[in-house]
């Protein structure tokens, strides 16, 4: 078996288990405090890990930015973690996380890598109610679902790259979009836990005239499919009346999209409601994966015309 086949099956395994990998490092002492904390990014978003290469400095860039590097032949932004989450490194960065993700590939200077851990999604709580930065979408519960457990800070990195390096990205409106008809009373129901990505999808299926229930888990989504099953059960109706189409992250605290695709998928009074993966986690690896675990379609973030695209074709072949 290739290694790509077997990251694949890898990923199939833990997604059917609702598990996931993290990758855990530091940035230094914290503000305020002299305690170096643990934050993580998923494994599936690294492409490689080095000793921090040779940074070339580029005139006019943030503060944000320490500069460009050379890898392998392709010049990536160096982005300062430790910039942004306000940590102090004692000697400054000393390794590179090449990461890949959302059609873009950059590096992530940190302190040090602390450890590589497995870890149910119900382990992962989201950090909307409990912190008030912006930088950190979740909390990982490190020592499993115990009072007291060890946390680890995990970083919204859609949002970092999409405030470091804005790219030219046009308004997001009906021209860009189109219209997409649905039955009358009908929904998409959406989930994500990156503030950013919800308010895009918000745009975009506002531009797209969809009427939409927006939930940051994938737990949260399942709970109105339930809801509108129940409804549709006492009333002699199907679920597809009222949920149109589920767009879902993959990546999210409690139930992650992989989960609740299946969940749909194996209700005989769901499974024909079509299911779209709308993912940072790009590359022919995760669509390979996305088509083992069910869903209808896969979209990686974040071109609004190309999500439009996939959304009709999905209800299209639903019909």
């Amino acid at each position: 078996m290739s290694s790509s086949q077997q990251d694949i099956e890898q990923r199939v395994r833990l997604a059917g288990s609702n598990m996931f990998e993290l990758l855990l490092f530091r940035l230094g002492e914290a503000p305020d405090s002299e305690q170096r904390e643990l934050y993580g990014i998923n494994v599936f978003k690294v492409r490689e890990i080095l000793a921090m290469p040779t940074i070339t400095a580029v005139a006019g860039s943030g503060g944000d930015i320490l500069g460009v590097a050379d890898i392998r032949g392709q010049i990536i932004p160096v982005i300062d973690l430790a910039r942004i989450t306000g940590c102090r490194p004692k000697n400054g960065p000393k390794i590179l996380l090449v990461t890949e993700f959302a059609r873009t590939t950059q590096g992530f200077a940190v302190e040090e890598v602390d450890d590589i851990v497995r870890l149910e999604w119900n382990q992962v709580l989201s950090a909307e109610s409990h912190s008030g930065g912006r930088t950190v979408t979740s909390f990982a519960r490190l020592d499993g679902n115990v009072d007291g457990s060890r946390l680890a800070q995990v970083l919204d990195v859609e949002r970092i790259v999409r405030d470091v390096l804005p790219g030219q990205e046009s308004d997001i409106t009906e021209a860009s979009t189109g219209r997409l008809q649905l039955k009358p009373g009908a929904r998409v129901l959406a989930a994500d836990d990156s503030g950013v990505a919800r308010a895009l999808i918000e745009q975009s299926l506002t531009a797209m005239g969809v009427p939409f229930v927006m939930t940051k888990t994938g737990q949260e989504a399942w709970d109105v499919l339930e809801a509108a099953l129940r409804k549709a059960q006492k009333h002699g109706t199907e679920v597809a009346d009222e949920i149109a189409l589920v767009l879902t992250d993959l990546e999210m605290p409690e139930m992650d999209g992989f989960t609740l695709t299946r969940r749909i998928k194996a209700d005989t009074g769901l499974m024909h409601i079509p299911v779209v993966i709308h993912s940072s986690l790009s590359g022919s690896a995760n669509e390979q994966h996305v088509r083992k675990v069910g869903a209808n379609a896969y979209v990686s973030k974040f071109e609004p015309t190309e999500l439009a695209n996939v959304m009709r074709g999905a209800i299209v072949h639903a019909a």
